[in-house]
């Protein structure tokens, strides 16, 4: 059911919500803060403001309003509070030697009063349209999924002075300030997966050789690079020239354990770029056994040793990528991370922050097992299959809580116009 109510959530969540209680400065915050992130989780269709206080019994929205745009308190602190939660459990603490995936996304937004949006690319309807979008690191181990910082990419046309505007920051100048903000906590990546929008960045890639990280990236076919050619000389040529001049027997067949099965046909060179020093691996990977046969090529690039960038390597590796879609579709379609009612950039990032909240909250019980034990029959392997056992609690605790509350239950369906019987 969509309704819910404060007094009647599972002993588990105020027990992780104590977690942040140092926080907040006023005890209205930790009870809004408790209110916010029961909102996220619940059944309500849409997660706006407005739609999260209707149902649930206790909740106003005006409160929740102040709460995400006016209460004096940091989104950052709140995510570092989240990040030090994870790392307080040895079953989800963070892991030396992850995988760090850098990504952008967007959602359409009408009108022009919000802050970042302008006509952009957004990912997520595969075309330009009044959107906005936004920067993020993710985290991934093997076995946990898991956000970590978040920007809000100012568009141009956003900013008064646009391009001029000292708040105007690219996208991998974003991602070079969350970068950062995960080494400064002492996270060091294995490896930092970025797609072609970052890895077509010379300057992009030279900073992250200058944090001394490893990384894997995509290139766009026009991409330019240099060959030694098979008269010994240096030719420079671009990715699907090269691509479409390199033999069948080049290519090595690698089957990828997805859903449906997949084998597709990698070749690795080495290669020179401008501005770089040495060379660079570069993969190139087809959806069938020759260029002409292929109607899905893809361009890689690594500063990883050549001994370990194989090409079964790269494709695997490469596929980690995946579980920041992952998040994105969850976050998006069941925690509400694309809806609010809000315009300015302090209390859009305090919502996407508290969506983080939210999603690290399932995490964190799926990997200590507590909604397993107690509110499931069946493994939890996914976000959704753990989402639903714990709304199964939410649910089991309202119905009791309705049992010895029927007329405050029958005055808040009143205040609706509707008589509870």
């Amino acid at each position: 059911m969509k309704e819910t109510t404060p007094a009647a959530m599972p002993p588990c969540f105020d027990r992780w919500c104590k977690r942040f209680d140092d926080v907040w400065t006023h005890q209205a915050q930790k009870r809004e803060f408790r209110n916010y992130i029961g909102g996220l989780l619940g059944e309500s269709s849409r997660k706006n403001l407005s739609q999260m206080a209707d149902n649930a019994v206790g909740v106003t929205y005006h409160r929740l309003h102040h709460f995400l745009t006016e209460a004096p308190w940091k989104a950052q602190e709140v995510n570092e509070r989240r990040l030090e939660v994870m790392n307080q459990c040895s079953q989800t603490r963070i892991s030396r030697g992850f995988t760090l995936i850098v990504d952008d996304s967007g959602h359409r937004k009408s009108g022009n009063f919000t802050a970042g949006v302008g006509r952009q690319y957004i990912g997520e309807i595969g075309k330009t349209d009044n959107g906005i979008v936004i920067v993020t690191t993710h985290l991934y181990d093997g076995k946990k999924s898991l956000p970590l910082d978040i920007e809000l990419y100012q568009h141009a046309s956003s900013l008064p002075q646009g391009k001029k505007d000292l708040e105007f920051k690219k996208k991998p100048e974003l991602a070079l300030a969350l970068i950062d903000r995960s080494l400064s906590r002492g996270y060091r990546p294995g490896i930092v997966l970025i797609d072609a929008g970052y890895g077509n960045n010379t300057t992009f890639l030279s900073e992250l050789e200058k944090r001394k990280l490893k990384y894997l990236g995509g290139l766009a076919k026009n991409r330019k690079v240099v060959i030694e050619s098979q008269a010994n000389k240096r030719e420079e040529i671009r990715l699907d020239d090269l691509a479409k001049s390199m033999p069948v027997e080049a290519f090595t067949p690698i089957q990828l354990n997805l859903d449906k099965p997949k084998t597709v046909w990698v070749a690795t060179v080495e290669v020179e770029l401008s501005r770089f020093e040495g060379t660079r691996t570069i993969a190139i990977v087809m959806n069938a056994s020759s260029f002409q046969e292929a109607s899905d090529l893809d361009y890689f690039i690594t500063n990883v040793d050549g001994s370990t960038a194989t090409s079964e390597w790269i494709v695997t590796t490469y596929g980690e990528r995946n579980w920041v879609e992952v998040f994105y579709r969850e976050a998006k379609g069941w925690l509400g991370l694309s809806e609010y009612q809000i315009r300015d950039q302090r209390s859009l990032l305090r919502h996407f922050i508290l969506v983080f909240c939210a999603y690290t909250f399932i995490v964190w019980h799926t990997l200590t097992g507590g909604l397993r034990r107690r509110w499931a029959s069946k493994p939890l392997n996914t976000f959704v299959d753990a989402l639903e056992a714990f709304r199964t609690a939410m649910s089991f605790r309202f119905v009791e809580w309705l049992n010895h509350n029927r007329d405050v239950f029958a005055a808040y369906k009143a205040t609706f116009g509707f008589v509870w019987s």
